[in-house]
């Protein structure tokens, strides 16, 4: 098996789902006492959502980078970045380190071009839901996305960074994203986006009159295919 690397820490939350994913993928596959040969670098959130926060992406590109540069030489083949908002620094990782930095989004599109997706409802963070970082990528894909939906996504926004990335599940946040879902169904698309690694903890991906394309899941299992070769 090879070896991957996770940026992770962005949220701790998040990160341990993409380990709990890609460890039992990996047993599936190859059975008996198995497990993902990993090497995890787990930031601090704090530092780098106040980059975020500030809109000063060089100071998390920077922790990005450094980052991805010791995984590579602790002898990791491909990283993933654990979180979709992270992305907006994609390409200044990848320019740094000379392994492959699997792009949450293109993996999420090359799904949905598979099974003929052409409409989506895409939400997430206010970054993630609003700038084209994201956006383009599952456009390039062939997917037709509504127009983002400020209320939602500043309300998102406030789930994962108050509750989400802390480790907080509450009822009303769960009953707020259902009833969200609900009303996205009426629309004129075929699938939803979960485009924010914490929400699946909140949203039951398999229990929603619409297909739910969830990245964190999507993501990992991408990394499971570079794992097993």
């Amino acid at each position: 098996m090879h070896k991957l690397g996770l940026i992770g820490g962005l949220s701790w939350t998040s990160t341990a789902r993409y380990y709990e994913i890609i460890n039992k993928a990996v047993h599936r596959a190859k059975g008996g006492q198995h497990s993902a040969p990993l090497v995890i670098e787990s930031l601090d959130f704090a530092e780098v959502a106040r980059c975020a926060t500030d809109d000063d992406w060089d100071c998390a590109a920077r922790q990005l980078i450094e980052a991805a540069v010791r995984l590579e030489k602790a002898g990791a083949g491909a990283l993933l970045i654990c979180a979709n908002s992270m992305h907006r620094v994609y390409e200044r990782v990848q320019e740094s380190v000379r392994i492959p930095v699997l792009h949450i989004a293109e993996q999420v599109g090359r799904k949905m071009q598979a099974d003929g997706i052409e409409k989506a409802a895409l939400i997430g963070t206010r970054n993630v839901m609003t700038e084209k970082f994201y956006r383009q990528r599952l456009v390039g894909h062939g997917v037709s996305l509504l127009p983002p939906d400020m209320d939602l996504a500043e309300r998102i926004d406030a789930i994962v960074y108050d509750e989400l990335t802390v480790g907080k599940v509450s009822r009303e946040s769960e009953r707020y994203m259902k009833s969200e879902l609900t009303d996205i169904a009426k629309q004129d698309v075929q699938a939803v986006v979960l485009a924010c690694t914490e929400l699946e903890l909140i949203v039951d991906v398999s229990a929603n009159v619409l297909p739910i394309y969830d990245c964190t899941h999507i993501h990992a299992m991408a990394g499971v295919d570079y794992i097993l070769g």
